[in-house]
């Protein structure tokens, strides 16, 4: 069975399956080939051939789901801490800034937790929890409205460059005058 982009299957599904896989043992307790049980649970024989394998080196363990892939690094608890260490702020973890970023929440979680993240990861685990990016509170000193008005307004028109008038051309490579 192939997997939709970016997911697996649900627990009720996984469930399906591990059924279909506990039918296919009973039937390799009966003897049957793996030609008739592929026929009988509407299965591949290869996977019927995987499923005897799998069965005959660690038994009925061996066919049984492993759960989700997707289950949870962090419980509730290591969660509840790593918002605690979060509101602390990266000064007191090291960094020389104010600044959170996923890199270095991922390195937090793996400091705290020994669990690494992706990047990526780390970031599906904030959204999940409803956390998301914050600008700063405070403007840079620099920053002067008066003089971003009249760059807007003075400098911008002149130095923006003006738009070519589209006109009708030729896809040849010749001039059109030597045709």
């Amino acid at each position: 069975m192939r997997y939709t982009q970016g997911g697996g299957l649900t627990d009720a599904e996984r469930a399906a399956q591990e059924r279909i896989r506990l039918q296919a043992v009973e039937r390799f307790e009966g003897a049957e080939t793996n030609r008739e049980i592929a026929a009988a649970l509407r299965v591949s024989e290869r996977s019927v051939e995987r499923w005897r394998r799998a069965w005959r080196e660690r038994g009925e363990a061996g066919i049984l789901s492993k759960g989700s892939p997707g289950r949870l690094r962090l419980s509730f608890v290591q969660i509840a801490r790593l918002e605690r260490e979060l509101g602390r702020g990266p000064l007191v973890h090291g960094w020389a800034d104010q600044r959170w970023t996923l890199a270095r929440v991922k390195t937090l979680i793996g400091r705290l937790f020994h669990v690494s993240y992706t990047v990526e990861g780390t970031w599906r685990l904030l959204k999940r929890h409803d956390w998301s990016w914050q600008q700063p509170t405070r403007r840079a000193i620099e920053h002067d409205d008066g003089a971003v008005d009249l760059w807007k307004k003075e400098v911008w028109p002149r130095v923006r460059a003006v738009r070519r008038h589209v006109t009708a051309g030729s896809s040849s490579r010749m001039r059109p005058a030597s045709r």
